[in-house]
């Protein structure tokens, strides 16, 4: 496909073989913008396991301490005083059943759903929907708990879920070209934190393969990766 003149102009100013210390990338990053919208800085880390097998899956959460720069519209599915609860929290909708035939007739209009272990055996009737989209609640990812409260507020605040595709990949948004570097270095920080505390005891050899952050827009730029675990150890 072909590259657009500002894009290739972005582009030089990268090394493509040098590995950038996070300090370097960030300030990169931010300099190679030039689209017209705040975009979207992704970071994207190639690791060394196999997905294949069930020991060797990575998958979590964090919170990004100065969340993703988007506004995260969360669906709770709760009853009674959870449904309460849920609203009080900043939930965006709140509701049981007749959200689930909502759904079912295609309004998809939210980010991330919640619900209460009571009401999965209803929700379960969405897994072909919420599943293909990756909405589906799950009790490893928070998204099922009694404690909608702290989900709703955590989920509001940053939180990410993230989990390995099957060549190896996690790519996630650590915020918006118009964060702060410091601001931008500490979500990326946040998440390679997560990513380590995750490794599975099965990995063999390096964890970390690659690390690299770009804009929604821009050329993608390598993190020396090592270097950054290395300072977070340390």
């Amino acid at each position: 496909m072909k590259k657009g003149k500002k894009y290739l102009v972005a582009r030089e100013k990268v090394d493509r073989e040098k590995a950038y210390s996070l300090e370097e990338a960030v300030k990169l990053v931010k300099g190679t913008k030039y689209a017209n919208f705040d975009e979207t800085i992704e970071a994207s880390v190639r690791l060394g396991v196999d997905p294949k097998h069930a020991d060797q899956m990575v998958r979590g959460t964090v919170v990004l301490p100065h969340g993703t720069g988007k506004k995260v519209r969360v669906l709770v599915f709760a009853k009674g005083e959870k449904e309460k609860e849920a609203q009080d929290a900043g939930a965006d909708y709140v509701g049981a059943e007749e959200l689930i035939e909502k759904i079912q007739g295609g309004w998809l209009d939210f980010d991330v759903a919640v619900a209460t272990p009571d009401m999965m055996r209803f929700v379960g009737k969405l897994g072909r929907i919420l599943g293909a989209r990756g909405l589906m609640p799950n009790p490893k990812s928070g998204t099922v708990t009694m404690d909608v409260a702290k989900a709703v507020g955590e989920l509001k605040a940053g939180k990410i879920a993230f989990r390995v595709d099957k060549s190896g990949n996690i790519g996630v948004p650590v915020g918006k070209s118009s964060f702060e570097e410091d601001k931008l270095q500490e979500n990326m920080q946040a998440f390679m934190d997560a990513i380590i505390r995750a490794k599975p005891a099965a990995a063999k050899g390096q964890y970390v393969r690659n690390l690299a952050i770009c804009s929604t827009m821009g050329p993608g730029i390598k993190v020396d990766a090592a270097r950054l675990v290395a300072e977070m150890k340390g």
